[in-house]
């Protein structure tokens, strides 16, 4: 399933350009800081299996107040280039690619 075009940004890795989109307002338990910020990656031009990053930040509109950092198109790439050597192929039919770069996440208590 493609991304959402509306609120979708371009990214160039390596000669490739893909989408990324980063949810506008946090889920429930991304807004509690229980849970992650995410963002989904899509090939541009022939979107196959969406790559999803687990990042270990909250969301930047949390309720709370936690602060958070932007995600950075340096980082949106570093997920790409991660998620290509673990496997994830852009173009290809199938589920959700996760990449989980979680480790040192602190949830909210």
């Amino acid at each position: 399933m493609a991304l959402v075009k509306k609120g979708s940004r371009h990214i160039t890795v390596d000669g490739i350009t893909y989408r990324w989109r980063l949810r506008g307002r946090p889920t429930y338990g991304q807004g509690m800081v229980w849970s992650p910020l995410t963002y989904a990656v899509d090939h541009a031009d022939n979107p196959g299996t969406t790559l999803v990053v687990t990042t270990d930040q909250p969301h930047p509109s949390n309720w709370i107040g936690s602060p958070a950092v932007p995600v950075l198109p340096s980082d949106v790439a570093t997920g790409i280039r991660t998620a290509l050597t673990r496997g994830w192929s852009p173009t290809t039919p199938g589920s959700p690619f996760p990449l989980d770069q979680s480790e040192g996440f602190a949830p909210f208590h």
